[in-house]
């Protein structure tokens, strides 16, 4: 399939034997088991949230607001400074 790309059209989660197709209920599940998985052993400061200066004043406010309220990390930038 040299050359040619195909777009996905569903989660897919890693398993032993590779990946596999999923629900989004059970990808945003998973995604959300593994923040909380390392804020309860490293604590928030090892979270770290990098946003688009291309992305609209409002998808960079809910992702700071996301790293500051939900996760509890001010570990937050973007390529906006640069």
């Amino acid at each position: 399939m040299s050359g040619t790309y195909r777009r996905l059209t569903e989660p897919l989660v890693r398993e032993a034997g590779g990946l596999r197709p999923a629900t989004w209920d059970e990808a945003l599940d998973r995604a959300a088991a593994g923040f909380s998985r390392v804020v309860a052993r490293y604590g928030p400061r090892a979270f770290g949230l990098f946003s688009c200066s291309k992305s609209t004043n409002e998808t960079n406010f809910i992702a700071q607001k996301f790293a500051r309220t939900v996760i509890g990390s001010n570990n937050i930038d973007s390529c906006n400074r640069t």
